[in-house]
């Protein structure tokens, strides 16, 4: 079974997970990368990235070669914006046809919406299963042995 991780991270925190569940399962990895680059660390970015989210944006990505058809679990990672995921897996999830395929879920937030945000990508994600979600709360600020437990026990979900 071959597993791939398409993340966005702006500011490193889905990032590091997406590392970590490669590491634990040997994922590729995909960073989507926005052609316009988001904001970072001030109080833009909440404006922009919102509006953003909110409004179900697409923007358009940096290319990237990926055949789909290999993998069999495909782990989406997010960060949670506005309650909802970001634009850039928006513009993944239309360029890429996922039905049939197993899913994991996983939000890095600072507040407290990650389930609306599961909610809402599971509703997108009609024609796949997910098999596994995780949400995490700052994970670069809690780099705790109990969050390396909890990818962890995501991954071992992963491979059932």
């Amino acid at each position: 079974m071959k597993t791939l991780m398409v993340y966005y991270s702006l500011e490193g925190n889905t990032k590091y997970v997406a590392e970590m569940i490669k590491e634990f399962t040997g994922a590729d990895i995909l960073p989507l990368i926005p052609a316009k680059e988001y904001p970072k660390g001030n109080v833009t970015k909440y404006i922009w990235g919102g509006k953003s989210a909110v409004f179900g944006d697409k923007p358009k990505l940096l290319p990237y070669e990926i055949n789909i058809s290999d993998y069999d679990t495909i782990v989406i990672g997010t960060p949670v914006w506005a309650s909802t995921f970001v634009p850039p897996i928006r513009t993944f999830l239309q360029e890429n046809k996922l039905s049939g395929k197993k899913i994991g879920i996983v939000t890095c937030q600072a507040g407290e919406e990650a389930d609306k945000c599961i909610q809402l990508l599971t509703a997108e994600l009609k024609d796949s299963t997910v098999i596994a979600t995780i949400s995490l709360k700052d994970p670069l600020k809690n780099k705790s042995e109990d969050t390396k437990i909890q990818i962890q026990a995501f991954c071992e979900q992963l491979n059932k």
